[in-house]
């Protein structure tokens, strides 16, 4: 992995002020030198700019930092993460205007296709879940603790039984040909946003909790690496998944990719 500072290669000094852990960022693939999505990883990075820091985030240039990591690396397929944060903040005033930095870091494509998951429920909630900020250290841990019980990953809920997210992705259900997206807190992603909008007619936005999970027939988990068969939720199965899941990757895959 190779890290980048405001478009120049980053130095200790710029990762040890990233340690101090307040910022957020999105995570993306790129595929020859473009980005589906781009326009609402943009957007992320601009709105979670503002409610972190107060100030305006130029989308223009994070473009063209994103644009000169992968040149420098001479790459044009890899994962990216883009993280806005401050070598200026100081966590004992944090209502300081201070300018924002971002680091782009360059590794190895990735992709989770293909592979069924079976996961596990669990009462959990982030905090400020709308933002993919940089607290991931619970989000980890609550998926290190489902594979030790012989799962694959962590769902969460709330404290109602809805069904939110999983630990990195989102999730979806269908029931005959209807797609539904659970309802509660949870960072909507930019492949739930692009999915949605492929998918065709209005989205169909409800709360799900456990108790309703065997009327479904299949369910699908996606982030922007891809999207994947839900196998089965606790003691629920979904044989229609595999199905699902081809036909969401299919209508993801016809989705524009934006160069860089």
């Amino acid at each position: 992995m190779s890290v980048y500072c405001n478009g120049h290669p980053a130095t200790a000094a710029d990762l040890a002020a990233a340690l101090v852990n307040y910022g957020h960022f999105t995570s993306l693939q790129v595929r020859g030198a473009a980005v589906q999505g781009l326009d609402l990883h943009l957007r992320r990075l601009r709105q979670g700019t503002e409610e972190l820091f107060g100030t305006a985030l130029d989308g223009t240039r994070v473009q063209a930092w994103i644009a000169a990591a992968l040149q420098a690396e001479g790459v044009s397929d890899a994962s990216v993460r883009v993280t806005v944060f401050s070598r200026a903040f100081d966590f004992r005033q944090p209502l300081k205007a201070v300018p924002v930095d971002v680091l782009v870091s360059v590794a190895a494509p990735a992709s989770m296709r293909g592979t069924p998951k079976h996961v596990r429920s669990v009462v959990y909630q982030r905090d400020l879940p709308h933002l993919k900020h940089v607290g991931t250290f619970a989000l980890f841990q609550q998926r290190r603790q489902a594979m030790q019980d012989g799962f694959d990953d962590a769902l969460f809920v709330d404290a109602q039984g809805r069904i939110s997210e999983g630990s990195t992705w989102n999730v979806a259900f269908a029931r005959g040909g209807e797609l539904v997206w659970p309802q509660a807190p949870a960072l909507r992603g930019t492949h739930e946003r692009l999915l949605q909008a492929g998918w065709g007619g209005e989205p169909q936005l409800a709360p799900v909790g456990l108790d309703q999970l065997g009327g479904f027939d299949a369910a699908i988990g996606l982030n922007a690496t891809d999207v994947w068969p839900i196998a089965g939720i606790d003691g629920y199965r979904f044989p229609g998944s595999e199905a699902l899941s081809q036909r969401a990757a299919e209508i993801l895959a016809a989705q524009t990719w934006i160069p860089l």
